[in-house]
């Protein structure tokens, strides 16, 4: 049976040559041109083996529109949404599926702003999608693709250019990095972030090939690998990136993967003893980034999940750092999008400052246990599994804002559907593990 078109505020998602075929992409990316008015659109991919295929079938689309397009070939997410407002481009599509598996692939849509297109945009694009009418220009006014292959460089030129990270310091301390880009875009870019920042750097499945060597999402079960390397090197830190780099995992010098919530915390920890400000995080994110805020005087604001939920109140509501506790850390001031790129940096200078292994930022955080766990929905009535979800934590804080979150004094737990897979996810945190399994357990119950 064939799998069901993704079609959600992260873009639209589909298994090639199943329901992601050469047809959906021309008429997507034909869509996307009328909504640009035919203008400048950048696109750029991650290295998926289906990349070509996507780029040729995209860039069909748009130059059968009267399009000019600029390639920028293989980069990381972060950089093609910058390089939409670098170039004064008129709209951008990055081809990845993120952290979906080798067979994905997927076109997220970037606004003239840079940042992924917000519902109500959607509620306008896709219209033009679904009445699959679009006018074409004849053969004399077909434009040439143009390539542009500075947006990794660009990019780093920004993330380098903080004014609270020390270069030269950092060259001095040297420190020794296990690196795993899963044979991504971080292949590109993430290797020369961390030798301009002086670091030894010890590269695992970083040839920019697309054979993801092992499941490419940087969840602990899948970094393996990249623990038993620091270990065996005695680095410093290990860091692992999804196939696009808007999502970064950190395993310690000890060879432990200590889960992408604590990217977010770390950075956190120390942006915002440099800065005081709102912090926009999104409602699946872990409770340890409302007690960091709390600890140096900053709020916190929560969104649904999406990146560009958390982008868009963060403009909005001119926040100073954010994110998802997917390993995504958002910085305004570079470009207000995730990305791996920056929380390496973060992460880095402040072992630097504070003389601390990764091992010792972890324990000086906010302890709390979070798991997350998938549920196949194939054959679950949702809006029935919610209700019973309500019921069954009676007396805790409702948000509706996405799926069902409650909270309770010192513990939440979360149903809701995946953006990205076709999945449900369910979310507890509390203070021990028994805590998050009873929460859990109960949850996973009213799926049935």
């Amino acid at each position: 049976m064939p799998s069901k078109l993704m079609i959600s505020v992260s873009g639209v998602r589909g298994i090639v040559g199943d329901t992601l075929t050469p047809e959906v992409l021309i008429r997507f990316s034909s869509a996307f041109a009328e909504y640009c008015q035919r203008g400048t659109i950048v696109v750029g991919r991650d290295t998926r083996v289906t990349g070509e295929l996507m780029n040729c079938a995209v860039a069909t689309g748009l130059l059968a529109s009267g399009c000019r397009v600029i390639d920028l070939g293989i980069c990381s997410t972060p950089s093609i949404q910058l390089m939409v407002k670098e170039l004064c481009a008129d709209g951008g599509i990055a081809l990845t599926a993120s952290h979906n598996g080798v067979e994905w692939n997927a076109m997220k849509f970037v606004g003239s702003d840079g940042l992924f297109l917000t519902r109500e945009k959607q509620k306008e694009f896709l219209p033009i999608y679904e009445r699959g009418v679009f006018k074409r220009v004849p053969w004399d006014k077909v434009r040439k693709i143009e390539k542009e292959v500075t947006a990794n460089r660009v990019y780093l030129d920004r993330v380098l250019a903080l004014p609270y990270i020390h270069i030269d310091a950092l060259k001095k301390r040297r420190f020794r990095v296990a690196l795993d880009c899963v044979n991504g875009a971080g292949s590109v870019i993430c290797p020369h972030l961390l030798r301009e920042l002086g670091c030894e750097v010890i590269e695992l499945n970083c040839e920019s090939t697309g054979l993801f060597p092992h499941a490419p999402e940087p969840v602990p079960e899948n970094l393996k690998q990249l623990c038993a390397a620091v270990k065996v090197v005695k680095a410093d830190i290990g860091f692992a990136v999804d196939p696009d780099v808007d999502r970064l995992a950190v395993v310690s010098d000890k060879g432990v993967a200590i889960g992408e919530e604590y990217t977010l915390a770390i950075s956190g920890d120390f942006l915002l003893q440099k800065k005081h400000g709102l912090v926009v995080v999104n409602l699946s994110t872990s409770r340890m980034i409302e007690d960091i805020a709390k600890k140096y005087g900053s709020t916190v604001l929560r969104t649904p999940v999406g990146e560009i939920n958390v982008s868009s109140e963060l403009i909005k509501r001119k926040g100073i750092f954010g994110g998802e506790g997917n390993g995504g850390v958002m910085l305004p001031e570079v470009h207000p999008c995730r990305d791996a790129v920056v929380g390496m940096e973060l992460i880095l200078q402040y072992m630097l400052v504070s003389g601390k292994t990764v091992t010792q930022l972890v324990s000086s955080l906010p302890r709390y246990f979070i798991h997350k766990i998938k549920v196949d929905i194939s054959h679950v009535n949702m809006p029935k599994a919610l209700d019973r979800f309500r019921k069954a934590f009676a007396g805790g804080r409702i948000d509706e804002q996405d799926g069902v979150r409650i909270d309770f004094a010192k513990s939440w737990v979360q149903l809701r559907k995946s953006n990205t897979e076709p999945i449900a996810r369910i979310i507890a945190e509390a203070p021990t593990k028994k805590e998050v399994e009873t929460l859990l357990k109960k949850a996973a119950a009213v799926m049935k």
